[in-house]
C-alpha cells in the first residue's frame, strides 16, 4: 500500500542554525516541499537583510525544491519602510512572541495591545502581510491559551483585512474562536494530536514531550483530532518541531519544545490511517496551507508506502518523538 502526497507543508519549523541547522533542515526537506521558519533565533531574525541571509543558508543545506517562507520576529523595528523592504522580498509573514512565554521568547511584547503594537498591527493589514501569533499569556500553564483568547480576539475584531494565525492550538476553546471570524486561521501539530499531560508526566517525567504550549487534557486532543480528520480549510499542520541536544532535554530546567521532524509524515499517516480519515490528509497538509497563506509551494510528490519505520535512537545528539520504536508509514526512497 502506498499513500502519495502533492507538494506537502509544515507551517510552523524551527531549524536553528550552524551546526544544528545542517543536521535537522535536511529531515524536514525530505518530506516537505515548504515551511514557515521561525525567527526566535539568538540573536532573534528582526529585519528583511537578516531574514534573507538566514534564507540563504537554509537554502544552501535544503537546495532549491524546498521554499523556506521566513517570518520577521515581531516588534518596534517593524516601520512602514521595513515591513515594505519585507514585502518586496517576498516576505510576508511576521511571529508574535509574548514576552518569555517560550524559547528565545525574551524579546517579546510585553504589552501586546498598546499603541505603538496597534499601529504596527495597522500597516501589516495594510501591506497584505500575515501575523503568526504564540497565543499564550504567563499565567497557570493549563489555561495559558485559553486567557489570551481576548487579546486574540481584539485583535481580529479590529484589524479584519488581516490575516491572523493562531500557532500550535492546544486547547479545545480555542478552536470556536479561530472559526468566529473569517481572518483567523489556525495550526495543529502532531504531538498535540497525539500526547497529553498523562504521556508527559503520568508514569514518568518524558522531557522529550515538554512543550510550550503544553499538551493537554484527552478532551483537548481528541476535539483537535476530529478538527485534523475533517479537513477543516480554516486548520493546517504546524509541526512546532524545535530540535534540542539531548543533553538540553534530559536536565533540570529543560528546553521547551519536541523534535518531530524525522517522523512528521509517516506518524500523521498512521495516525490518521488509524481512525479511518487516510483521505483527509491530503487536505491537512497539502491543500490548506497554500490557500490560507496565499503562497504556490514548489512541484513535490511525495510517497510513503506501507512498511516498518525504525526510528532512530537520535539525530545528531537530538532525540525525536517514537525514539527508538517502531512505525508502520516510512517514506519511499
Amino acid at each position: 500500500m502506498t499513500l502519495t502526497l502533492n507538494s506537502p507543508c509544515d507551517m510552523h519549523l524551527h531549524l536553528r542554525d550552524g551546526a544544528m541547522l545542517e543536521n535537522v533542515a535536511p529531515l524536514s526537506s525530505a518530506q516537505f516541499a515548504a515551511a514557515v521558519i521561525m525567527p526566535n533565533l539568538l540573536p532573534p531574525v528582526c529585519t528583511t537583510s537578516e531574514a534573507l541571509d538566514y534564507q540563504a543558508r537554509i537554502r544552501a543545506v535544503c537546495g532549491e525544491s524546498f521554499l523556506p517562507l521566513m517570518s520577521l520576529f515581531f516588534g518596534a523595528h517593524l516601520t512602514k519602510d521595513e515591513i515594505a523592504a519585507a514585502k518586496q522580498a517576498g516576505i510576508r509573514l511576521t511571529k508574535l512572541y509574548p514576552q518569555g512565554v517560550t524559547t528565545n521568547s525574551d524579546k517579546g511584547v510585553s504589552a501586546i495591545l498598546c499603541e505603538q503594537n496597534l499601529q504596527i498591527f495597522e500597516m501589516l493589514q495594510d501591506a497584505g502581510m500575515i501575523l503568526c501569533i504564540h497565543s499564550e499569556t504567563n499565567g497557570f500553564v493549563l489555561e495559558r491559551e485559553h486567557s489570551f483568547l481576548p487579546i486574540f480576539v481584539e485583535i481580529a475584531r479590529n484589524f479584519p483585512r488581516l490575516t491572523i494565525i493562531m500557532e500550535h492550538i492546544s486547547d479545545a476553546r480555542s478552536l470556536k474562536f479561530v472559526e468566529s471570524f473569517p481572518n483567523t486561521f489556525g495550526t495543529i501539530t502532531l504531538h498535540h494530536l497525539l500526547f497529553t499531560l498523562d504521556d508527559l508526566l503520568g508514569s514518568a517525567l518524558n522531557p522529550h514531550l515538554f512543550c510550550k504550549p503544553c499538551v493537554k487534557l484527552p478532551r483537548d486532543m481528541r476535539a483537535l483530532r476530529r478538527v485534523a480528520f475533517s479537513g477543516n480549510p480554516k486548520f493546517c499542520f504546524g509541526s512546532d518541531s524545535a530540535p534540542h541536544l539531548r543533553t538540553h532535554k534530559e536536565c533540570a530546567q529543560c528546553g521547551a519544545g519536541v523534535f518531530s521532524a524525522p517522523v512528521a509524515l509517516p506518524a500523521l499517516a498512521e495516525l490518521f490511517e488509524n481512525h479511518g480519515a487516510l483521505q483527509s490528509l491530503s487536505a491537512f497538509v497539502c491543500e490548506n496551507a497554500p490557500r490560507i497563506y496565499g503562497f504556490t509551494p514548489p512541484q513535490k510528490v511525495v510517497r510513503l508506502r506501507k512498511a516498518r519505520f525504525d526510528v532512530a535512537a537520535e539525530y545528531g545528539g537530538v532525540v525525536s518523538l517514537f525514539a527508538g520504536k517502531s512505525l508502520s508509514w516510512i517514506l519511499c526512497d
